[in-house]
């Protein structure tokens, strides 16, 4: 019988402990691969969580993604985003095709904690194997994402998941992160919800790649299609002069018209998703949302790893030393910063002369 943990000396247990994390990551990773969804519903708990077992799991599967279609999905709340998303997820399966949901919920300012009211919603798809939705909290991140919205993707893409759907918080003029990790960007209007410029206004249109305006059933929405449509052609008679100068032409999405409720308009929203993505990989276009998904990645490992190593117990005085300098105006937040980051280059990673 082996030596209960307390009877190993004290610095045998932090390394077993993170080799015991890297073996359960990899193992929860085999499993999901496997097809076992508790394993990779606990797997993307444990990303989520940011734990050792959730970067194992991770770096294990993510050479065997890369081949789904990521569709994002955004609007102001109320538009139907959710109930568009379900009806998506009917037309996907009618077809054959597995889907996979990751709905991002507002998190409490005060608790942290999120309703998680999209897997409410869908409900109906809960004993359907091909079909896995995860809600997860946005933890107050801005943009409409949780921070570990694209880690959550490549994972349920390398388990082979071929279409993932990535709904926002919804939360108006911030959600344009999506358009950073998506394939193709979905922007969902509602008629009833006013002037039309609002969406201009949001910056919402220049990162879509389809415009829906749901609730088709309702008393404007051909209006509000055709006024969209018309904001977009009116543009449009710019874009050669932008070519021609070098400088960024704007997207001009289709429009579309459905009614989410009685599934009007969803087959010819998914088939229209489809040959966007048909088209953007024989154009180039899939190649260069991947390097701009890369790009998001990599700037938020980078920073959550610069935010812990200056919480380190080598440096948790000298962060909490440059916050009171700033706060009380001896110090610029730009000096501070600059100042943090140089101990950080030091050998050893440590501070090194006092502060300020």
């Amino acid at each position: 019988m082996s030596a209960p943990a307390v009877d190993r000396p004290s610095a045998e247990v932090g390394p077993r402990t993170e080799l015991g994390s890297a073996r359960s990551g990899r193992d929860l990773a085999e499993r999901a691969l496997g097809g076992e969804r508790r394993a990779l519903a606990r797997l993307l708990t444990e990303i989520e969580e940011r734990s050792a077992a959730g970067e194992a799991g991770l770096r294990s599967l993510y050479p065997m993604a890369g081949a789904a279609h990521l569709v994002g999905v955004t609007g102001a709340p109320g538009s139907g985003k959710s109930t568009l998303v379900a009806a998506l997820v009917g037309e996907a399966r009618r077809g054959g095709r597995a889907v996979a949901v990751v709905a991002i919920d507002p998190s409490s300012p005060i608790t942290g904690g999120a309703i998680l009211g999209d897997r409410v919603r869908m409900q109906a798809y809960a004993g359907d194997r091909d079909v896995f939705i995860r809600s997860m909290a946005s933890r107050g991140h801005a943009g409409g994402l949780a921070p570990a919205t694209v880690a959550a993707v490549a994972v349920l893409d390398a388990v082979g998941f071929p279409l993932v759907f990535v709904e926002t918080v919804g939360t108006g003029q911030s959600e344009v992160e999506i358009a950073a990790i998506a394939d193709t960007t979905v922007v969902v209007q509602a008629p009833e919800m006013g002037d039309e410029v609002q969406a201009i206004k949001a910056g919402l249109l220049e990162v879509a790649d389809l415009v829906v305006v749901n609730k088709g059933d309702r008393p404007g929405a051909h209006r509000a299609a055709s006024q969209l449509r018309a904001m977009l052609t009116v543009g449009a008679v710019h874009d050669r002069a932008a070519n021609a100068s070098g400088r960024p032409r704007p997207k001009r999405p289709e429009v579309l018209l459905a009614t989410a409720l009685d599934g009007s308009g969803v087959a010819e929203l998914l088939a229209a998703l489809d040959r966007r993505h048909a088209a953007r990989a024989e154009d180039g276009g899939q190649q260069a949302a991947r390097l701009a998904r890369a790009r998001a990645e990599l700037d938020g490992i980078l920073a959550e790893r610069l935010q812990a190593r200056l919480h380190t117990p080598a440096m948790a005085a000298l962060t909490s030393a440059a916050v009171a300098a700033i706060a009380a105006h001896e110090m610029d937040p730009y000096a501070a910063a600059d100042r943090l980051l140089d101990e950080l280059s030091r050998p050893g990673g440590g501070p090194g002369r006092g502060w300020p």
